[in-house]
């Protein structure tokens, strides 16, 4: 094994074990230690950024030149993970107005057509409230997107750069060490 293997050995395993820790993100719901904000809007099932899993499946990486890029194929990877505002669109008020209109009508009724007391529509009709107000905003103002970090440097990210390259120098030193003894 020359140089240049042990180089593209670290670099690939480097990378498979950190898109692994980059993917148990989405398990622990998490950035290694750093919990993700809740979800402000009520009545969501599942974590918010792993109720489809695509933006988990979306993770993809590479190494070019020496060096691991990790990159996603989906527009709204890099606000997820970074944070940041996104500027209120005509379609944008469309989708809240339809979330709006599919939560206000599974709100249930006495028979005088009044929201009944139950537990299950004060949530909905907060819901409801939520996305009216989120449907109500202006076009061009902004909403803030909370980081909720998925990729990025971390002290574990460090270690797990540090592991893989022993490792690495611990099969190379077996490798030397079996080629001495081979020759004695």
């Amino acid at each position: 094994m020359n140089l240049n293997d042990l180089h593209q050995n670290i670099l690939n395993d480097v990378k498979t074990e950190l898109k692994d820790e980059f993917d148990r993100n989405f398990e622990r719901k998490a950035f290694f230690d750093q919990a993700w904000p809740k979800n402000k809007l009520v009545n969501r099932k599942g974590s918010q950024m792993a109720r489809t899993n695509n933006l988990r499946r979306s993770i993809d990486a590479k190494v070019l030149n020496g060096v691991i890029q990790f990159s996603s194929s989906l527009p709204y990877a890099k606000i997820q993970n970074e944070g940041g505002e996104v500027t209120v669109t005509a379609k944008m008020k469309k989708f809240f107005w339809f979330q709006f209109y599919q939560v206000s009508g599974k709100i249930k009724t006495k028979k005088d057509g009044t929201a009944r007391n139950t537990a299950a529509n004060l949530n909905l009709s907060i819901e409801a409230r939520q996305w009216r107000n989120l449907a109500l905003m202006k076009i061009g103002s902004k909403i803030k997107i909370e980081p909720k970090r998925f990729i990025g440097d971390h002290p574990q990210v460090r270690k797990s750069i540090e592991d893989v390259v022993n490792e690495n120098l611990k099969d190379v030193t077996k490798i030397i060490e079996n080629q001495f003894k081979s020759k004695k």
